[in-house]
């Protein structure tokens, strides 16, 4: 298994904490140039999952150029490059699964660069589930996750109040339904919204 990280270190210190011969590589996805290099010792592919974000929040009122180019760039500029990069490494099952988020659907204030390239994750899966074929492409939107690192100290987070199942939803939660994607070969070009129900209040 290769886990990625911008920090060299940090990723070498989760994949120590994972172990079973996990390597940590460094890689950067708002400089897509150097995705192609920072690769290039990754032989074969079984499955393919892209994180990476850039969450700064940023409105139309007080619009930050640099920030919006940087957060568009990783999301869509470096997912693209990055399938586009490893997709000759791909063994015949592999898939991938891109993450999007809530915020497609409910924009919030200061969402405005987030809801946009989330939305674009969707075209993304989309195009790129017929560019690779046969290979599959899928995206998760996960809701607000309670025990993330970002939420776990929030207490009585609105959307709780929101949510038909009465909580957030969890990590677990949300590696469970990513395996899914990646083991469901019946599953191609969707998204996978996974928030409770939110989006039904």
């Amino acid at each position: 298994m290769v886990i990625t990280s911008r920090d060299a270190a940090r990723a070498a210190a989760v994949a120590a904490e994972i172990g079973r011969a996990t390597r940590g590589l460094a890689l950067d996805l708002a400089r897509p140039e150097t995705i192609a290099g920072a690769l290039a010792g990754v032989a074969e592919v079984d499955h393919l999952v892209i994180t990476a974000i850039e969450q700064t929040p940023n409105s139309l009122r007080a619009f930050d150029v640099t920030a919006a180019v940087r957060a568009v760039t990783i999301k869509l500029v470096g997912y693209t490059e990055t399938v586009r990069v490893l997709r000759p490494r791909f063994r015949p099952g592999a898939s991938v699964v891109l993450f999007g988020g809530l915020a497609k659907e409910r924009p919030y204030p200061g969402s405005t660069m987030v809801t946009t390239f989330n939305g674009g994750v969707s075209g993304l899966t989309r195009t790129l589930a017929v560019e690779i074929a046969p290979h599959r492409v899928n995206a998760i939107h996960p809701g607000v996750v309670g025990d993330s690192p970002k939420w776990r100290d929030v207490k009585n987070h609105p959307h709780v109040a929101r949510t038909p199942i009465g909580r957030l939803v969890t990590m677990a939660e949300i590696a469970d339904a990513t395996e899914f994607l990646l083991r469901n070969t019946g599953i191609n070009a969707q998204d996978l919204f996974v928030d409770g129900g939110v989006l039904v209040t």
